[in-house]
């Protein structure tokens, strides 16, 4: 595989939520140190919303998500992480590693400090920074003024909303705004576009060091149409959106699906879907793809 063309980079930033961007980080970890992902912290749903509720912490699900899919090599410890509780007790739908997270971040000084025991732990080379080491919740104002609170009632929305917003408004993880300031390449997505890419860029100070990045930007478009009131968003009202936000045009190219590889405009089409689900990239051709956008001779 040719990945020249993406090891040449000194710092790749993902942006997204759990699955999507868990994919996109296992599919370029071999980057290393040179790759850090920005998570999403405002689900409220299972048994991070649980948490949530009663302890007032931000959303561990899908930093544990993308930890998950970082540690490639099986272990006690991977298992242990992604182990969730059956049966009918009070622990019962909890994942294993959502509370190891709660509870190193009572240990530790800073939720980041308890990312950081875990990559250790499971030896992931990769940064992993949370969007925002405070707890807030995602919430839609939709055409006729109301609000939508909560990550989950978003995306149960049936139509789409006319902005979003951050209740309480937090502050933006110093590390993830230096990491994307110093970037040389960014990435956004894939992933639910209103509830895990557009998140963090509602951060005013996160916003503001992506819109000063001088690095390429690239949006990875779903595979399959996501079951939620965004669905019906063209890829030009997607592009719009992130561009309304940060106040400025960043996005340079979308990497797409399609059986034949061409480009039209800074849309490229390559054959991305994963032999083993209908729903997932396929690393190796994401991965070439990525390179191949990214090249000398053809950027």
């Amino acid at each position: 595989m040719q990945y020249n063309a993406l090891n040449r980079f000194d710092n790749v930033v993902a942006i997204g939520g759990g699955h999507g961007l868990g994919r996109v980080l296992s599919t370029l970890s071999f980057l290393g140190p040179k790759l850090t992902g920005i998570v999403a912290t405002t689900d409220n749903g299972g048994s991070t919303g649980r948490l949530r509720e009663h302890q007032e912490c931000i959303a561990w699900g899908d930093l544990r998500n993308c930890l998950s899919q970082l540690a490639s090599d099986p272990s006690i410890g991977t298992l242990l992480f992604e182990y969730r509780f059956a049966g009918e007790s009070d622990l019962s739908g909890h994942n294993l590693g959502n509370l190891i997270l709660l509870a190193l971040d009572q240990l530790c000084v800073r939720p980041l400090e308890a990312v950081n025991v875990i990559r250790q732990f499971l030896n992931i080379e990769t940064r992993v920074i949370p969007m925002s080491e405070e707890p807030t919740h995602l919430v839609a104002i939709e055409a006729c003024g109301n609000k939508i609170f909560g990550e989950t009632n978003v995306d149960g929305m049936v139509s789409h909303p006319m902005a979003l917003s951050l209740e309480p408004m937090v502050t933006a993880t110093c590390e993830a705004c230096d990491a994307v300031r110093e970037a040389d390449l960014v990435i956004l997505g894939p992933g639910s576009f209103l509830t895990s890419i557009m998140p963090p860029l509602l951060l005013p100070k996160f916003a503001a060091a992506l819109a000063e990045s001088r690095a390429e930007v690239i949006l990875i478009d779903n595979l399959t149409r996501e079951p939620s009131s965004s669905a019906d968003f063209s890829l030009e009202q997607r592009i719009d959106w992130c561009h309304q936000v940060l106040g400025v045009k960043v996005i340079d190219r979308v990497l797409s699906h399609s059986d034949e590889s061409y480009q039209t405009g800074n849309i490229v089409y390559r054959p991305l879907v994963s032999q083993h689900h209908k729903g997932l990239h396929d690393k190796r051709a994401l991965a070439e793809a990525l390179a191949s956008i990214v090249s000398p001779q053809t950027s």
